[in-house]
């Protein structure tokens, strides 16, 4: 993440790497376990199936990465030395060390940059097939730093299910 450089006149005088500290990491931690919270409390209210309808749960969905694209981005990584053998990417993990081998590279930028780019986007949907980008079985945005319709469903359904009081869905 970049950051746009300021002067005391309010000029601005460059862009530099935005410092990420421990702090940073220990609060991404904490949202991405809140999300998975709240998609689970959801997830408890839906095994009484008479009242799943009422709490519906947006969830944040990420599938595996299409077969061709890995193949391509394989390639690309072959040529800094790296391997990523065939057929070997049915978790998360196969990918995550590449990029750890890579952190060491003056490459591990544009391999990065790659690895991101064979990845399948990441939709909202109603139907729960996990986060595969996470290694996550179930997510849903809860704590979006910017405000999301999927995150304002997921509140108020939350309010309804747990009976919060006002602002939960209507019926």
């Amino acid at each position: 993440e970049r950051q746009i450089v300021i002067d005391h006149k309010g000029q601005m005088t460059g862009v530099k790497k935005r410092e990420r500290l421990d702090a940073h990491k220990l609060i991404e931690e904490f949202m991405v376990l809140a999300n998975v919270a709240a998609a689970r409390a959801l997830e408890d209210k839906h095994k009484n199936k008479d009242k799943a309808a009422q709490y519906p749960c947006v969830y944040r969905i990420h599938d595996r990465p299409a077969a061709s694209k890995v193949d391509g981005a394989r390639d690309f990584i072959e040529s800094f030395g790296l391997t990523l053998p065939k057929g070997q990417i049915s978790q998360p993990s196969n990918l995550n060390g590449i990029l750890t081998k890579a952190s060491s590279s003056p490459y591990s930028h544009l391999i990065s940059i790659m690895i991101l780019r064979c990845q399948s986007q990441a939709l909202y949907s109603t139907e729960n097939i996990g986060h595969f980008g996470l290694a996550l079985e179930s997510y849903a945005h809860f704590t979006s730093p910017i405000r999301r319709y999927a995150d304002l469903l997921v509140h108020r359904s939350l309010v309804s299910a747990y009976g919060m009081g006002e602002g939960g869905l209507s019926d």
